[in-house]
């Protein structure tokens, strides 16, 4: 299966669980792809607390899902392209609702 998920919440809790069920579907050899946009896409700094997602964020990455982040959304909120958050382009978004059997949507 297709699978894409599009992030747009920065609740820790809420995106900590859309990676974990990433990299679960990675393990099943589901083809995974995340999109970032919106507030998401510092959720990278959403590192502390119960929800570790940044330790997520990087199983999710070595599980061998696809990451992307909104480009726009990065520049709005003053923030730099990083592995965690790696700047793309709307195509990148169409193409990931387009190709997908199923969409989450966080």
């Amino acid at each position: 299966m297709k699978l894409g998920i599009i992030i747009s919440s920065d609740d820790a809790e809420s995106v900590f669980h859309a990676f974990r069920f990433g990299a679960f579907a990675r393990k099943k050899n589901d083809q995974v792809k995340v999109f970032l946009m919106g507030k998401a896409v510092g959720v990278d700094a959403k590192a502390e607390g119960e929800f570790k997602v940044i330790e997520q964020i990087r199983a999710f990455l070595d599980a061998g899902g696809k990451l992307y982040a909104c480009g726009s959304c990065l520049k709005q909120h003053n923030l730099e392209p990083a592995e965690t958050r790696p700047a793309s382009k709307m195509d990148d978004y169409y193409d990931i609702v387009a190709e997908s059997d199923r969409i989450l949507c966080v």
